[in-house]
């Protein structure tokens, strides 16, 4: 996994908060007790789920210490508006982690297309419900965007393609719609799948690498030294910003594909 600045992620707090909104907004659970946040980064979700939730005791896992850090520094700050849920983070690895019973609803937003192995992750996560139990998920899908596929030519063109060269894909697991239903159809009962394209109006000078430099980027630029890592990150500023120019009113447009997963067993 790489590592993760929840300052640079946090940029953009708003457009990435919207897609686990809409995903909570199709989980239909009046009461579960047991929630855990897979790859939670800074908490804000966390929290929001016990704010629907707070009966339940909540549980933020991340394998980022610098994330859990901020996750944990704000969590007393909304400790009033949550104040009879139970809310922790711990520091773990998704692949590996499994709860100490049966969770009634695990939700992970924007996490799992960093893990490999989605035929045998999937299925395990799923068996970690108890009966009646929801697998909630959304993952990022930009396999053919410019975005991602600027990032791999900028990759291959500088004198650091052989450092590069070696990284694990970003999408490196990612399904189709469909063949995500065929993983789950076996170990589910329900199962609800949907795509959405967002388009993202972005402010600021080349808002694009600013968005990249806090999630798809962070392989990249952590492989490299100065000065290859700025050179780099240039080489790529200048393929973006002609792939993403800049609108009449001054700002930017990111379209931005994403899943999404309901699942009850």
């Amino acid at each position: 996994m790489p590592s993760w600045d929840p300052n640079q992620y946090l940029k953009f707090t708003d457009h990435r908060l919207r897609p686990a909104l809409d995903l909570m907004a199709q989980i239909a659970f009046e009461a579960p007790r047991g929630i855990y946040d897979l790859g939670c980064g800074p908490g804000n979700i966390t929290r929001l789920l016990a704010e629907r939730w707070p009966n339940a005791a909540v549980t933020g896992i991340d394998s980022s210490a610098n994330m859990l850090a901020k996750a944990r520094t704000e969590a007393p700050r909304a400790k009033a508006r949550i104040e009879t849920a139970k809310v922790a983070f711990e520091l773990a690895d998704i692949a590996h982690w499994s709860p100490p019973a049966p969770a009634d609803l695990i939700f992970t937003n924007a996490t799992l297309h960093w893990l490999d192995d989605h035929a045998a992750l999937l299925p395990r996560l799923a068996g970690q419900l108890a009966p009646g139990g929801v697998l909630a998920i959304q993952m990022p899908d930009n396999r053919q965007s410019p975005s991602h596929l600027l990032m791999d030519e900028a990759a291959a063109a500088g004198p650091w393609h052989t450092k590069l060269s070696r990284l694990r894909p970003v999408y490196g697991s990612m399904q189709s719609a469909d063949a995500y239903y065929r993983i789950l159809a076996p170990v589910t009962r329900q199962i609800d799948i949907w795509e959405t394209t967002y388009l993202h109006v972005l402010e600021g000078d080349n808002p694009v690498v600013e968005w990249m430099k806090g999630t798809a980027l962070r392989p990249y630029l952590d492989a490299l030294a100065e000065p290859e890592r700025t050179a780099f990150l240039a080489a790529y500023a200048t393929r973006i910003a002609a792939a993403y120019p800049k609108q009449p009113d001054g700002r930017t447009l990111l379209p931005f594909k994403r899943i999404f997963i309901v699942a009850r067993v």
